[in-house]
């Protein structure tokens, strides 16, 4: 991906922070604070789909026992948060809901955001399937998605094509997980604590002054 390319992905700003998720990743699903935090910094938070498990099937596999520390934490983190989190059972393929995702913000990005949240609570909160493209349809109608434009996009792939391109421009930023930012230059990756992101934040203010 050139500059050209990667400009046509990434909207240009001194104060702007790229951020890379997966709608299945729980890392990300917590996350959400550390990106409204870095909002209320007077940062803009630009939110690209990228797939951490191209692997997994169409139609998903066994999570698996979520025992440990981490998903302890993962927990702990969630309840600080105030986010109900319900492990699934199974892990979805998430293409669909990426590619639907980067659709919907190039094209109505007002609505991005929450869009974004209800695809997360599918996997997390509501235990829906977050492959099946008619629960991705129904919350992008809740959201005032026109859905007949997005399902067109999907059939024709230039909602693949989005995000293929949002994650080029991830491997263009060196992203190999998710979550990972892109804050004043420096790559982030990982949940770090929030004081962290606190600085970082600040840091970034101060350099786009």
């Amino acid at each position: 991906m050139d500059d050209k390319d990667i400009e046509l992905v990434l909207p240009p700003g001194p104060r702007t922070v790229l951020h890379w998720f997966d709608f299945i990743c729980p890392f990300c699903y917590v996350a959400q604070p550390r990106n409204q935090l870095l909002a209320g910094y007077g940062l803009e938070v630009v939110h690209l789909p990228f797939q951490i498990h191209p692997d997994i099937p169409p139609g998903g596999i066994e999570a698996g026992p979520r025992n440990g520390a981490m998903y302890r934490s993962l927990e702990q983190e969630a309840a600080k948060a105030g986010l109900p989190l319900n492990w699934p059972p199974r892990l979805p393929n998430s293409r669909t809901a990426l590619s639907a995702s980067e659709w919907v913000r190039r094209h109505r990005p007002e609505v991005s955001d929450p869009f974004n949240r209800a695809l997360f609570a599918v996997h997390f909160d509501l235990g829906e399937d977050l492959g099946d493209v008619n629960v991705v349809m129904r919350h992008a109608t809740a959201v005032g998605v026109d859905t007949a434009a997005l399902r067109a996009a999907l059939a024709d792939g230039d909602a693949q094509t989005a995000l293929s391109e949002a994650e080029s421009a991830g491997g263009w930023a060196g992203v190999q997980a998710t979550p990972t930012w892109l804050i004043a230059g420096e790559t982030i990756s990982g949940l770090r604590p929030e004081p962290e992101f606190e600085l970082l934040a600040r840091q970034a203010i101060e350099q786009a002054e």
